[in-house]
């Protein structure tokens, strides 16, 4: 990868192709993996992302941003580097990034998911001979139960909520895990309210396709709404502010794959955690290497030197890729992104 792809101060870099890949500093030309903030910043020269993710980048970065888009599968090429986008299946318009030159294919992942679900594309295994994964969840304790089975358990954790009578929150990122969580609630059970600040992804999402049930968003619900009946979407930073006042006894659930150690979501003051992510497990990541057949691995964001030294144990050349990108993915930090 040395000569294709290499690591600046300013984020994943191709020389020949002029461009970066989630570059964390300003740059002129930067391929975008998916809207997420740590992937995602403002102030770069101009943008290049899926079809699917215009829209939420618009959101993320402000409406003036210069941001071209490709459709899966489709290439560009820049000074004999070929370029495309496949589907990651972590949110909505989320992408690899196959980077081509003289035969040699490298593929960024950014941040994926293999196990499919109603809210985006689903992931793509990509042929190539160097693979750069993330590891947020790399260790054998974190492996998810089936996504049914979740959904099976949060509407009757809510349905029990109201035989309480406690209005149900539900805490997730803005983008991508609260429209995941929307997407698996039953309507039938009672009012789906939304905050506010998840109303323009939930539209966005629609905008693209995606069936969600319907939402009140906060700011409509009148005098007299029976908040017991009701589960709220929340991002996780919001969950305790002011305008919790009146809405009486409710009871709070965050979303999480960290929520797979027992007892974690006690560290979070909610009274309940679901084992729910948008990146791959532990099983799913090792399936997703073995699939690429590449032979060079790079590892970034989380459990990195764990995952590269099992692969290394299995014969793959690889290696720890030290980058600008968080490792605090998948909702356990007071942001609202991942």
């Amino acid at each position: 990868m040395a000569d294709l792809l290499q690591v600046t101060d300013r984020g994943l870099y191709c020389a020949d192709g002029d461009f970066y890949v989630d570059p964390w500093k300003r740059v002129d030309r930067a391929v975008i993996t998916h809207a997420h903030s740590d992937h995602a910043r403002p102030g770069m020269g101009s943008y290049l992302c899926a079809e699917d993710c215009k829209r939420v980048l618009h959101l993320r970065i402000g409406q003036k941003a210069s941001i071209e888009t490709l459709a899966y599968g489709e290439a560009v090429e820049w000074n004999g580097v070929r370029v495309s986008l496949h589907p990651a299946g972590h949110i909505l318009g989320s992408s690899q990034v196959r980077i081509e030159r003289r035969g040699e294919v490298v593929v960024v992942s950014g941040d994926y998911k293999t196990e499919p679900d109603r809210t985006c594309r689903a992931f793509e295994p990509i042929r190539c001979h160097t693979f750069i994964t993330e590891s947020t969840f790399g260790l054998p304790i974190y492996r998810w139960p089936k996504e049914s089975v979740v959904f099976g358990e949060i509407n009757r954790w809510w349905e029990k909520n109201q035989t309480e009578g406690k209005a149900t929150f539900l805490l997730g990122y803005s983008l991508g895990k609260s429209q995941r969580v929307l997407s698996g609630l039953d309507p039938s059970i009672g009012p789906i309210v939304a905050h506010s600040a998840l109303i323009p992804y939930i539209e966005a999402y629609r905008d693209e396709g995606v069936e969600l049930p319907a939402v009140i968003p906060l700011e409509s619900v009148g005098p007299g709404f029976d908040w017991s009946k009701a589960a709220v979407l929340v991002p996780p930073n919001l969950s305790g502010a002011n305008w919790t006042n009146g809405i009486g006894p409710f009871a709070t659930a965050y979303m999480s794959g960290w929520m797979a150690v027992r007892g974690t979501w006690r560290s979070r003051a909610v009274d309940k955690g679901f084992v729910m992510s948008d990146h791959v497990d532990w099983d799913s990541l090792i399936q997703a290497v073995t699939d690429t057949g590449a032979h060079r691995v790079l590892v970034t964001h989380g459990f990195s030197e764990t995952v590269a030294q099992f692969l290394r144990e299995l014969g793959l050349d690889a290696q720890e890729l030290k980058a600008g990108w968080r490792s605090d993915s998948d909702g356990f930090s007071d942001g609202d992104e991942d």
